[in-house]
């Protein structure tokens, strides 16, 4: 790229909208800007905001984009497709008038919870890949009492008919007389993994619900309502996907 060529830093980072013009050079000046890994304190470098990874505190900055990322909290009983053969209700009865989207690694029909969708094939490919490894969190409640016994198994390692599988973390939440709820996060995509995990180490999952996948957080989002990506969740995902 000539000197000619690419776009003021300080002008992607308003477009971006990190600041005005004038806050981003003093964010340049006292170093708090990188391009591609190194600090910068020049102003009116020129980047190419397509293809140049910036930072703001560390901060991934995602450039500008024509593609969709939203978050939708899928109801229980929904299927993660845009057309259902069955009649089922789908996801796309809830993204109003945002066309045909790829989702980000399906939910089940019974699970609720954290749905990522885009028009970004690239990017929707790339999440879903395991090498990318994007931990994903979810709470479960479980038939029985769990005890740490069997937390440490998840942790260690369980054995189902497509190979062995292991949960990163595991925390029993809360007991409620006959049922359990435990947080677990791991990194596999697997068909209906947990449910298997579970039924693998004998608490069969009553209710299944995805809550985080990486820094994206379902929160207080309502069941069936739908939210764009925030800046930093994007930037911090294509980071992760390492795009």
């Amino acid at each position: 790229m000539s000197e000619a060529e690419g776009v003021r830093l300080q002008k992607v980072l308003a477009q971006a909208g990190v600041a005005s013009r004038r806050a981003a050079e003093d964010l340049i000046a006292r170093g708090r800007v990188e391009v591609n890994g190194e600090r910068v304190r020049e102003q009116g470098l020129r980047v190419d905001p397509a293809s140049d990874v910036i930072r703001v505190d560390g901060k991934r900055i995602p450039p500008q984009r024509a593609h969709l990322y939203v978050v939708l909290n899928k109801p229980r009983g929904v299927v993660s497709t845009m057309d259902d053969p069955q009649g089922r209700p789908t996801v796309a009865d809830y993204l109003g008038n945002r066309g045909r989207l790829f989702h980000v690694g399906r939910l089940d029909a019974d699970t609720e919870g954290l749905l990522l969708l885009t028009n970004d094939g690239d990017f929707a490919q790339r999440m879903a890949h395991p090498s990318f490894e994007v931990p994903k969190t979810y709470v479960a409640e479980v038939a029985g009492q769990v005890t740490e016994a069997t937390l440490k198994k998840l942790r260690a390692g369980v054995m189902l008919e497509d190979g062995p599988v292991k949960a990163d973390r595991t925390k029993l939440v809360q007991q409620l007389g006959d049922r359990s709820l435990v947080r677990v996060v791991l990194h596999s995509g697997r068909n209906r993994v947990v449910r298997r995990m579970f039924d693998a180490v004998g608490h069969p999952v009553r209710k299944l619900s995805r809550i985080a996948i990486g820094p994206v957080r379902l929160g207080d989002l309502k069941s069936g309502a739908v939210r764009d990506l925030t800046r930093e969740e994007l930037g911090a995902l294509l980071d992760l996907a390492k795009l």
